[in-house]
């Protein structure tokens, strides 16, 4: 497909996967945004991180904790702010019709989004078990990832049946 045409179809172009995708991409955008939050705080760009006033979250001690600073020597907000890019990329690489074109690009969207979910969901846990405490950045990055993997299922399981030889668009 010609660039010109790729770009009007991303832009324009309409199915229930297209449109599952563009959800996935700003999901990753918020994610990305709330990584850009933690980054800033965890390098002292802002000297505190805003809470709602809910019982169970202080976003600044979570993320002032050890663990947060344990990898590389670098803020864990950066690995964060990758990650989230990765997930747009995914998702907005290739066509409308990519789980039948290039398969494999829906099925490591999806394989991604899990393991990001499962990586999120255990790192909530340790902000609990290390501060009795939850950042409420990363709470709402992690419900971005679970929904982002769930909108990445169908495209992931019609690229999947196609691989394994369910060929027939009506089928898929």
């Amino acid at each position: 497909m010609e660039p010109r045409e790729l770009s009007l179809e991303l832009r324009k172009g309409k199915n229930p996967d297209l449109s599952r995708r563009r959800l996935i991409v700003g999901l990753s955008m918020l994610g990305a945004t709330m990584a850009e939050a933690v980054s800033l705080y965890q390098v002292g760009v802002i000297e505190e991180l805003p809470d709602l006033p809910i019982p169970g979250i202080d976003s600044n001690k979570v993320d002032a904790a050890d663990y947060a600073y344990s990898v590389l020597d670098t803020p864990d907000g950066f690995f964060m702010l990758v990650n989230y890019s990765i997930t747009a990329l995914l998702a907005g690489a290739g066509t409308a019709n990519r789980a039948t074109q290039v398969p494999l690009l829906p099925i490591a969207l999806a394989g991604k989004t899990l393991v990001d979910s499962i990586f999120a969901l255990r790192l909530a846990r340790i902000e609990w078990r290390d501060n009795e405490a939850f950042c409420a950045y990363c709470q709402v990055a992690t419900l971005c990832s679970i929904a982002s993997f769930l909108l990445a299922i169908p495209e992931a399981s019609h690229a999947f049946q196609f691989l394994m030889g369910k060929r027939d668009p009506d089928t898929i």
